[in-house]
């Protein structure tokens, strides 16, 4: 401890010119934010051309029906101009108000709210919730035909939606109404902590903040995502007791397995985990299991029970490591048979390989992808990548049974 306070008291030697010194702090943040702003137009321009391709990688082509091919391009073409008009749309938002001071205007605002509430300028904390709220509301507008657009044209001319506009109403609602529950104790109990602990606020910080995904690791599940979509346990069946089966093999603590309706809201199909080290849970959309058969989808949620654990040690941002454990949970997958001495996991690479094709055909997923913006917007290794690394897999586990 003692030595993390005297790097921090370094630290702060070099930086004491910011509390005496005036600094154009406008022009700093416009640089960066604009500088990361070209930057992501730039890869976005270095993907579109892919789009025009006219056929697959050699190495998928006997998997993709040219309708389907055409499909993915069209709706990867789309989503790159929207991509492309909304990123700079945001960034021209942001620019202005920040520029003529909507976030000075905001404070005030804030401090004019808990005035009428019977608070004074002395109640910072109070003000800096009262400001947050304000700053999310008025943000959120000028976005807001973003979110439509992104909904009721492009999602509905490729078939994905299903949001009714109620639906959509009723979500913004529930959005900011959430935001405000959690956001306002968070920022208090934020901002509490470093006017509390002074200059030695970082391992209390960091404690508040472990604390507090804890807290909602338990709550997201339990109360948030119940008001918007309905968790039903996994029905009895093949792919209820492949999963149970597959978990107990691997020492998995599997708590509990979901069937989430997302069909509600679009036909996109997707699985994810939550939950404790010691206590998992398995959420998988009810689209995934319509259109996979039970061994595909056992073989993807295998897939990420193996990556798990690698995966909490390192920042879900960091792409190169993440991808790394993918490889790695993938070439676990392939040699199932082997570690877990199981003959019906010979076929584990093959099940692997069909799922992500079958994942990526119904999601109308890109298949051709530039290095560059792949490695700055994926964590996951792309189709083609996965699918050769795979085929080397397996080789390598055939070698090792003969």
């Amino acid at each position: 401890m003692d030595f993390l306070l005297a790097q921090l008291a370094v630290i702060q030697r070099h930086l004491a010119f910011v509390a005496t010194d005036s600094i154009d702090w406008k022009f700093y943040v416009q640089v960066f934010s604009w500088s990361v702003c070209i930057f992501e137009t730039y890869l976005l321009l270095r993907q579109y051309p892919l789009y025009s391709k006219n056929a697959p990688p050699p190495a998928l082509a006997a998997h993709f029906a040219d309708d389907s091919f055409e499909k993915s391009q069209v709706y990867g073409k789309d989503k790159a101009k929207f991509s492309l008009v909304s990123g700079l749309y945001r960034q021209i938002v942001d620019s202005v108000m920040l520029q003529i001071g909507i976030y000075a205007w905001a404070w005030g605002m804030g401090g004019s709210i808990i005035e009428k509430l019977g608070y004074g300028p002395q109640y910072e904390i109070t003000q800096s919730v009262a400001f947050a709220s304000v700053i999310v509301i008025v943000s959120s507008i000028p976005t807001l035909p973003l979110s439509v657009y992104q909904t009721f044209v492009l999602e509905e001319k490729h078939g994905f939606n299903k949001t009714t506009p109620g639906l959509f109403i009723a979500d913004l609602f529930k959005g900011w109404a959430i935001g405000f529950a959690i956001g306002a104790p968070f920022l208090s109990a934020f901002l509490y902590v470093f006017k509390w602990a002074g200059d030695r606020f970082v391992p209390w910080l960091m404690a508040f903040l472990i604390s507090f995904q804890i807290i909602m690791v338990i709550l997201y599940p339990t109360v948030i995502q119940p008001l918007f979509n309905k968790l039903s346990p996994l029905a009895e069946g093949e792919l209820r007791n492949r999963i149970e089966a597959l978990a107990s093999r691997l020492k998995f603590p599997l708590k509990h397995l979901y069937e989430i309706d997302g069909s509600k809201r679009s036909s996109h199909s997707n699985a994810y985990f939550f939950g404790l080290p010691w206590s998992k849970h398995i959420v998988i959309f009810d689209t995934l299991i319509k259109e996979s058969k039970p061994e595909e989808v056992e073989a993807v949620l295998g897939d990420s029970m193996i990556l798990t654990p690698l995966e909490a040690v390192v920042s879900i941002a960091m792409n190169a490591i993440s991808r790394k454990f993918e490889y790695e949970a993938d070439q676990f997958a392939c040699e199932l048979e082997s570690k877990l001495k199981a003959e019906d996991m010979n076929d584990m690479g093959d099940r692997l390989g069909r799922a992500l094709i079958t994942l990526h055909v119904k999601n109308l997923s890109t298949v051709w992808v530039d290095w560059l913006y792949s490695a700055y917007h994926h964590s996951h290794p792309t189709l083609t990548e996965r699918l050769k690394a795979l085929e080397g897999y397996k080789s390598a586990a055939a070698k090792k049974e003969s």
